[in-house]
């Protein structure tokens, strides 16, 4: 099966830079050894992991921890997203911090696609180190894709690469007075709460879906679950979505002509109590998929 042959084009970043502690830095082996190519219909070619970091203690940046690691991470995510755009493939990302996302839309804009991305995460990452002190990137990767003031420009790299227009953060659960939810107010960026999506998985979905008008990412942050449910998330107790409630709206989503790529993210597998947490999980996540892959969304060339 040659590289034009195959559906998707799966890469492993296997990085910590942007986490709070290490642990992230074994989701990509672990997501393989739990049976993601064997799940995925279409045919996959597997090109392999960008150089690994795990996380350290940066003393010299408190606010800022490895922005040097973060930023060479998201630079070789990108040139790996290069690759697999310029063989016909649909990328299919594991990380990984969420920091990972900020070089998966670099790819996409240096591979000439202008995209937008559908964020299902429990929150925005909208910090910045002027409002996040404790300085973990994967708590501020929508910043620098925007580019918002107090961002760290070496690693939002060419930003600004996304404009709010482009974004939609779906399954958050900000309380009404976070200071999250209001800068998604304020920079006029669509976002779903929990609650509405609990309400009705596929009706969200679809109005999600109403926001985006060109090839979008989806990234997914294992933390949008319940994590008594599906115990993955690096951070615990954030999300509140079951994970049927997921795979319903990931089958609205990927069923989209403008699905481009999928990012699994901040899946820590040190937290699955039990070796079929892991598999369960990839499981109901590749279910969702089309069992008949169309190819990836067209470009949309960046002015």
């Amino acid at each position: 099966m040659t590289g034009m042959d195959v559906h998707w084009g799966l890469i492993g970043v296997p990085s910590s830079a942007g986490a709070h502690t290490p642990g992230l830095e074994k989701g990509p082996a672990a997501i393989r050894a739990a049976g993601l190519v064997g799940l995925l219909a279409g045919g996959v070619q597997d090109h392999g992991d960008v150089p690994a970091f795990r996380w350290r203690l940066d003393r010299e940046r408190p606010d800022a921890k490895n922005a040097a690691a973060v930023a060479r991470v998201a630079a070789d995510t990108a040139d790996g997203v290069v690759r697999i755009l310029a063989a016909g493939q649909k990328p299919l990302v594991i990380g990984g911090d969420c920091s990972i996302t900020i070089g998966v839309v670099a790819g996409f804009r240096r591979a000439g696609v202008d995209p937008a991305l559908l964020y299902v995460d429990s929150g925005p990452d909208l910090y910045t180190p002027a409002t996040r002190p404790i300085g973990n990137f994967d708590a501020m990767g929508m910043a620098h894709l925007l580019a918002i003031p107090g961002h760290v420009p070496e690693v939002a790299g060419d930003a600004p690469l996304l404009t709010p227009a482009d974004i939609v953060n779906f399954g958050h659960t900000l309380p009404a007075d976070d200071i999250e939810l209001r800068l998604l107010d304020d920079l006029g960026i669509a976002h779903l709460h929990v609650d509405e999506i609990r309400a009705g998985p596929e009706a969200a979905a679809h109005r999600a879906l109403t926001h985006i008008t060109k090839p979008f990412v989806l990234h997914l942050d294992a933390d949008v679950l319940a994590f008594a449910d599906t115990p993955l998330a690096d951070v615990p107790d954030c999300g509140e979505l079951h994970l049927a409630e997921l795979a319903a709206t990931l089958r609205v989503f990927t069923a989209s002509p403008l699905f481009a790529a999928l990012v699994l993210t901040e899946i820590n597998p040190d937290h699955a109590p039990d070796l079929d947490v892991l598999p369960h999980y990839l499981a109901a996540v590749t279910a969702s998929l089309p069992t008949e892959p169309t190819g990836p969304a067209g470009p949309r060339r960046v002015p």
